[in-house]
């Protein structure tokens, strides 16, 4: 009788274990009730497939703690995602060994400290020795644990962005400790000084600890040999040249500062003999140059090789767009940002595919698979302002999805619901493609977040779809952008910059490399009901780089108080050589 009524309960667990599946995603809205009837765990059930490789709940209120058994019974998983539910304030028991474990996500929790036996895992032997992502974002850690580095020394990525750490444990950089981390994300936390130490990390590429508590950047920093890319912006630092640096320059202007000798925070071991390193591969560029008859890398960027993007003030604009935002998106979906974008060319040969195909990559990375933010884009022309954003019950919010027919939301979601089954089925797999992936971000709302224009049309349904309304053509030139993120307003703008920027190099790729026109950019043109005209292609006729306009856009609430507009001063700030910002 118990085991047909876990059966009856968990019929998930019933058919993964019958068909023996490898993968397995416990979501949805009936989540919830059943883990609160299983006193706040997962039901030891799930604890008896040990084929699984991956597992994922995601968004239930209702989990508190894993269960007992976890470790022991599912020796061969190699993904662990744990994100949007209520683990916390530890981990009892302890999530490992997982000796096989690669990826572990237990990002948007309520865990504050991970201390032995209510954390990871052991250090000795290693809980998790083949670990390489952790994701602990949008947690309360007050601190992280001493024994981390020991627990997963194969860590090359950690993600602590959105708690409340001030320092980070000193174990974390000693030499040799987490030799191939590449990535270290600790943006919006309290952080109020950075070891020198960090210079022990030598595989470092990327380091974001914006938002925090800084006053220094120890020089060391400079020593890190892979460094690629660093955020310290929304820090206040006593040395004033070098925090206006972190908002305008890229990372290796910051770092030769700080090799060199600016005052970047204590003394620095790497100073003198930075300047003289400096010195050298000064002298050796300039030898170069003048074998080569050149004048170096940064003169190769000629004037015609260069691309503008102008930006244009709301207050010389005659005509422009605003987002209103509605009050009821605060507990759904509160931020957004947006920018209209002229002067597109997405005509020549496949300009349109790369630009969609550029999207999908921003999704897939820095909006880390739409969990951190979300961003559409929109044919100019079609859309009717001003806008609003607000969120809306699923039974009333209607849209024609890009590629479907008119749908309320409540019937679009549980259509995809249903696809996404078929998908698991056909390839008989937990796993699913398209939007089915993400089905589960909206678990747990009450009301969907839209944008809708001055017609009272639906143009975007975050973080499911776009409006076929607005469907970005290859006639398009102008468009509108818009980013939505549950999580921060620091992240809309990085995707928002990051778009435009890409647009630019996209730009620039058309004008150097002239591709002819294929069959389907004529069959594309008729379908639009236009054909190709040098007034609306912004390349026709035109020899010299074409600039970009980048349009102000305000968001305001609903009595007009501004809220955020985009690009602001502090926005774009890190474009490459080639790319001119006109303000």
């Amino acid at each position: 009788m118990a085991a047909a009524a876990v059966s009856e309960a968990w019929p998930e667990l019933e058919l993964a274990e019958r068909e023996r599946r490898r993968e397995l995603l416990l979501t949805g809205p009936g989540l919830e009730e059943r883990v609160r009837a299983a006193g706040g765990q997962l039901p030891p059930r799930l604890f008896t497939l040990p084929l699984l490789h991956y597992l994922e709940v995601s968004g239930c209120g209702s989990l508190r703690a894993p269960g007992p058994g976890l470790a022991q019974g599912l020796p061969q998983l190699h993904s662990l995602v744990l994100r949007r539910n209520a683990l916390g304030p530890g981990l009892s028991p302890e999530l490992g060994p997982l000796p096989a474990l690669r990826v572990l996500d237990l990002s948007g929790n309520a865990l504050e400290a991970l201390p032995p036996g209510q954390g990871l895992g052991p250090a000795e032997p290693p809980g998790f020795p083949q670990l390489q992502s952790l994701n602990l974002s949008g947690n309360r850690l007050r601190e992280l644990p001493a024994d981390l580095a020991r627990c997963a020394p194969r860590l090359q990525s950690l993600n602590l962005t959105g708690n409340c750490l001030d320092s980070f444990p000193a174990e974390l950089f000693r030499p040799g400790a987490l030799p191939l981390l590449s990535e270290l994300a600790a943006a919006d936390n309290c952080l109020r000084e950075l070891s020198p130490d960090i210079a022990h990390l030598a595989s470092l590429k990327t380091l974001d600890l914006s938002n925090n508590q800084l006053s220094e950047i120890p020089a060391e920093l400079a020593d890190c040999p892979k460094l690629k890319e660093i955020n310290f912006r929304g820090n206040k630092l006593r040395d004033k040249r070098l925090e206006k640096m972190v908002s305008g320059c890229q990372t290796r202007s910051i770092l030769e500062y700080l090799r060199v000798g600016g005052r970047g925070g204590g003394k620095g071991k790497g100073r003198a003999e930075g300047s003289e390193k400096e010195d050298s591969r000064k002298k050796r560029r300039e030898r170069k140059q003048r074998r080569e008859g050149g004048d170096g890398e940064e003169q190769d960027v000629g004037d015609a090789g260069r691309l503008l993007l102008r930006v244009l003030h709301v207050s010389e604009n005659p005509a422009p767009l605003t987002v209103r935002v509605s009050p009821e998106v605060r507990d759904v979906r509160p931020y957004i940002v947006g920018a209209v974008v002229r002067g597109m060319d997405l005509q020549p040969g496949n300009a349109l595919k790369r630009f969609l195909t550029s999207q999908t990559k921003l999704h897939e990375d820095l909006c880390e698979k739409r969990t951190a933010a979300t961003l559409a884009t929109h044919e100019l022309r079609a859309v009717k302002g001003p806008l609003l954003y607000c969120a809306r019950p699923p039974q009333d919010l209607k849209i024609v999805p890009l590629g479907r027919k008119e749908a309320k939301a409540k019937e679009l979601v549980r259509q995809l619901q249903l696809e996404a089954e078929e998908q698991r089925k056909q390839k008989k797999r937990q796993s699913v493609s398209g939007l089915h992936r993400y089905l589960h971000l909206l678990d747990g709302n009450e009301n969907y977040p839209c944008l809708v224009d001055a017609d009272g049309d639906v143009i975007s349904f975050p973080p499911i779809t776009n409006s076929e309304k607005t469907k970005v053509k290859k006639t398009t030139s102008d468009l509108f952008l818009e980013v939505t993120s549950a999580t921060s307003l620091q992240i809309c703008k990085d995707v928002m910059d990051a778009l435009i920027l890409k647009m630019a190099e996209m730009n620039k790729y058309t004008l150097e490399n002239k591709e002819e026109g294929s069959l389907s950019d004529t069959e594309a043109d008729a379908v639009s009901g236009q054909l190709s005209d040098p007034r609306t292609n912004p390349s026709a006729g035109k020899d010299g780089p074409s600039p970009l306009v980048v349009e102000q856009v305000r968001v305001v609430d609903l009595e007009g108080s501004l809220k955020v507009v985009y690009p602001s001063k502090a926005d774009l700030a890190t474009a490459p050589p080639h790319v001119t910002v006109v303000r």
